[in-house]
């Protein structure tokens, strides 16, 4: 779009125009789009879903303090959907697979975040989609990036060797290459890698879902996530920077950093109107379409073992429910006062804009410790 109009076309023309060539200046404009399309555009779509009565309904079992949010806007995911595709198709080379699979990703599972809030607002309760359905598509949609991402490796510009953090040697390959050459077993071969990436995004769209329970706590974690990945995307993409680093070098990712910047803008943006107080929710297809996108960056650029640093808060929200129930089944008895963690502490005392602050301060030194391993092995 502008990408190709600015650089493609015009620069023959004013020569320094040049400068979009390079993928820091196009990144810095593509955050500044999202971030300027979400503030601009977020009162009007606020008072749009006021007027549609589209509003939260909160669970019965959640905390008590809670009760007076039912009716705050919800589903203002959509604006952070539209502001995350539209900067990104005005500023990347949208001829890069990378890129068409991260857009294909936001839209697929914001669809089905879609459905899930649509489907709440229908019942008039906080029950959507049945979860079984929701994970199958959420499966679904994985998997059918694992299948391009497959498709990438065979024309050699996409590997399924994982970088281990603190060991620079170690590359082992998720693909397990002598079964290609037999062919009944040949499709055996790329199961590992299929069932790994589809658990990474999966796991990782359904995080980010559970820690979004408090004004801002969510949207706030993703804009750390976002601004560390951008980093990540852009060292790999660099020749000089992934020499010094011991990454592997992948050229082709460049455009990714874009997408990624887009993502950090277009929650920053949010956060202004999700901020304690809220004005609006991001709802399902918000924190679904996130969440999706970071696990699906993280697997193109390799750094899936990373991304549970990166989102080290997503990770231990996520594991708070997975523990609270297992354990509650097996003994009747709970770990926590309340599940996901966040609801934990409110229980104990602790006020909402004090959670959600050193839930942030939380977040953003794992995503420094996680940058801090590139160097460390």
């Amino acid at each position: 779009m502008l990408y190709y109009l600015l650089y493609g076309w015009l620069q023959r023309y004013f020569s320094p125009l040049n400068v979009f060539r390079y993928i820091t200046v196009r990144t810095a404009f593509a955050g500044m789009t999202a971030l300027a399309l979400g503030l601009v555009f977020g009162p009007a779509f606020t008072r749009r879903l006021r007027e549609l009565q589209v509003g939260q309904f909160i669970r019965e079992e959640g905390p008590e303090s809670h009760k007076k949010k039912a009716g705050t806007p919800t589903m203002g995911g959509l604006l952070i959907i539209f502001s995350i595709v539209l900067s990104t198709l005005l500023w990347a080379d949208v001829r890069s697979p990378f890129v068409l699979l991260a857009l294909f990703s936001v839209l697929a599972f914001g669809a089905i975040g879609f459905a899930d809030d649509y489907a709440k607002i229908v019942k008039r309760q906080n029950l959507g989609l049945r979860g079984r359905t929701k994970l199958f598509l959420q499966f679904l949609t994985a998997f059918f990036a694992g299948i391009i991402l497959l498709l990438l490796r065979a024309k050699g510009v996409y590997s399924t060797a994982l970088i281990m953090p603190f060991f620079k040697k170690i590359h082992p390959d998720l693909v397990i290459t002598p079964l290609l050459a037999n062919p009944y077993l040949w499709t055996v071969a790329y199961l590992p890698f299929l069932i790994f990436l589809t658990l990474v995004i999966v796991g990782s769209s359904n995080a980010v879902n559970l820690t979004d329970g408090l004004d801002g706590l969510a949207i706030g974690c993703v804009v750390v996530a976002a601004s560390a990945l951008t980093a990540l995307t852009y060292v790999s993409s660099h020749a000089g920077f992934a020499s010094y680093l011991d990454l592997p070098h992948s050229p082709r990712v460049g455009e990714l950093t874009i997408f990624c910047g887009a993502t950090a803008g277009s929650a920053l943006a949010f956060l202004w109107y999700n901020a304690h107080p809220a004005d609006v929710f991001m709802g399902d297809v918000g924190s679904l379409a996130l969440g999706g996108a970071i696990g699906t960056v993280a697997v193109i650029i390799k750094q899936e073992i990373l991304l549970f640093f990166i989102g080290g808060i997503f990770v231990i929200e996520a594991l708070s429910v997975i523990l609270q129930v297992g354990w509650y089944k097996l003994t009747r008895r709970r770990i926590f006062r309340m599940a996901p963690l966040h609801h934990h502490f409110e229980q104990i005392g602790w006020s909402e804009s004090k959670v959600i602050v050193r839930f942030w301060i939380a977040s953003l030194v794992f995503a420094l410790f996680a940058l801090t391993t590139l160097k460390l092995r």
